[in-house]
Formats: C-alpha cells, structure tokens, sequence
C-alpha cells in the first residue's frame, strides 16, 4: 500500500500532509510555495508510494464553491495532466484554517509560533486528510 497525500492549495503557498504507508496515521509534511507545488510532487511521488492525492475543497457555508475554488481548478487540471493515472479526490475543507489555529492554541504554541502561516497550511492539510480518512 502506497500513501494518502492531502493538499490544502493556496494562492502563494500550500500545506502538504501524507498518511503512513498503512494510511492510518495522517501527519503534516511540509510547506511548499504553490508555484513549486508540481515540481515538490513529482520529486516526492518518485521517492515514495503515494496511492490517492486528496485536495481540499473550500466551500461556502451554503455548500457553494468559494471564490479560491477558480484557482484550484487550473491546479487540478495541470496535475491530473502530470498524474494521469493518479485517483484525485476532494474533500471539504471548511473550518481547517479555524481548526488549526485551535490545534495551535490547545498544543500551547506561543503567540510568534501561531503567526506562522506556513504551519497553519500544513496542520491544515493534516486536518484535511484526517477527515478523508475518519469518512472512508
């Protein structure tokens, strides 16, 4: 069995998280800049058996696509071109960024730590992928 990689995708940078090989355990990975992000992948999917990229979705309160969904789009698109025989799936990534503050905050990070926005994205991608595991 390969890993589970998630992907919280943002204009300027975006968290990466993957599972063990077993895909129980989600953890974060890293940062990377998103005009990056391609070449991050493609070196990482040749080290490591990655099975299923997940990519979160963000969505309105009203179930809506939000307004960054027409960046992720073209993203999407660009990597099933470079991945084409990779299972892309989504998953609502409501609340992650809320989320991961509070995960911040409860693991006692202090105020100049919680600033880091990189960290956010990536506790945010491990939120992502945990909640693709806990459904399936």
């Amino acid at each position: 069995m390969g890993r589970l990689l998630a992907i919280d995708f943002g204009k300027v940078r975006t968290g990466i998280a993957v599972t063990d090989e077993l895909q129980i355990i989600a953890s974060g990975l890293t940062t990377v800049a998103t005009k990056e992000l391609i070449t991050f992948l493609k070196d990482y999917i040749a080290k490591e058996k990655v099975d299923k990229i997940i990519v979160g979705e963000p969505k309105q309160m009203n179930n809506t696509a939000s307004e960054s969904e027409v960046l992720i789009v073209p993203f999407l698109e660009k990597l099933t071109a470079v991945f084409p025989n990779m299972i892309i799936e989504r998953e609502d990534e409501r609340f992650t960024s809320k989320m991961a503050f509070k995960t911040m905050i409860d693991s006692g990070l202090n105020k100049k730590k919680r600033k880091n926005k990189a960290l956010v994205d990536e506790i945010s991608a491990t939120i992502i992928l945990q909640s693709y595991l806990s459904r399936n």
